[in-house]
């Protein structure tokens, strides 16, 4: 079993950024509910000490991830950090009390969210910023005009203060509205072997070059599903999860995985699904269930 995150390859974001293509996604890191600190502040520190060990240079986050907590925790681990290092945070909603999500896509609420990203990661520049389109009802596609809001990263990337720009929970409109006004890096949106409603976004970043990166890269399968994707685990000898993973590596070249854990051994069995090649058959099985 591999622990070199560098055998799914890399991508380059905006030209200059090489991320490998096997990230991690440290939303686990934060407590119950992605509310509060790690219930084990060592080993959520350990956890990404050995994710950059292992050769990933993709880490995705959120200020709001606890809140606050989550990259609180990667400055105190990680920083100084390395050269390679691309961090990928995201905006567009904040925690309410009640632990919810509700959307913060105002022009007042978006410059404070990169500012917390800054002040929290400890950084002078973010690296990457998506703009995650949400709205009360927390369903796809969201009916929110896209322009206003990815226009305020616009400008805060004309300052200086983010590099790259992304998109999350777009429809292939959004992404071209927002391509109008300043480049699109990489586009976030849920998808996975059950869920393939943004097969059309996907196809139009393959298309323009423009990395995605799948979340909730394993949920919402019927029984039925699950079935086929645990025999076609075991037909390659590998878990659930890393079939997953490896068909989402092999549906495009432009698609990069961040799967998050709390846990050293399915961070180890995360990145040995970048090595993972599916032979034909088990993909026309799983293409078969979506």
């Amino acid at each position: 079993m591999t622990t070199d995150a560098t055998a799914a390859g890399t991508l380059q974001l905006g030209g200059e950024l090489s991320v490998t293509r096997m990230g991690y996604g440290t939303m686990r890191l934060a407590g119950p509910g992605v509310w509060g600190p790690p219930q084990d502040l060592a080993e959520a520190s350990v956890i990404l000490r050995q994710a950059l060990a292992f050769g990933i240079t993709h880490v995705d986050t959120a200020d709001y991830y606890g809140p606050h907590t989550v990259n609180e925790l990667i400055r105190t681990t990680l920083a100084p950090y390395p050269e390679d290092l691309v961090l990928v945070t995201k905006v567009g909603a904040r925690r309410s009390a009640d632990r919810g999500w509700p959307p913060a896509l105002s022009r007042d609420e978006l410059i404070s969210q990169v500012h917390d990203n800054l002040r929290n990661l400890g950084v002078d520049a973010l690296d990457v910023v998506n703009l995650r389109l949400s709205d009360a009802a927390g369903g796809y596609p969201v009916d929110v005009p896209i322009e206003a809001p990815f226009s305020v990263l616009a400008e805060l990337r004309e300052q200086g203060l983010i590099r790259h720009l992304g998109v999350s929970h777009v429809t292939v409109e959004q992404l071209e509205d927002a391509r109008k006004i300043a480049p699109v890096v990489c586009v976030q949106n849920e998808y996975n072997l059950a869920h393939r409603v943004g097969d059309d976004v996907l196809d139009r970043c393959t298309e323009l070059g423009i990395a995605f990166v799948p979340y909730f890269p394993l949920g919402g399968f019927s029984p039925l599903q699950s079935g086929v994707l645990d025999e076609c685990a075991d037909a390659v000898g590998a878990t659930p999860m890393q079939v997953a993973l490896a068909w989402l590596l092999q549906r495009s070249p432009v698609v990069a995985v961040i799967p998050g854990t709390s846990s050293l051994a399915h961070l180890k069995q995360n990145i040995a699904a970048g090595a993972l090649e599916l032979p034909a058959d088990v993909v026309s099985r799983i293409d078969a269930i979506g």
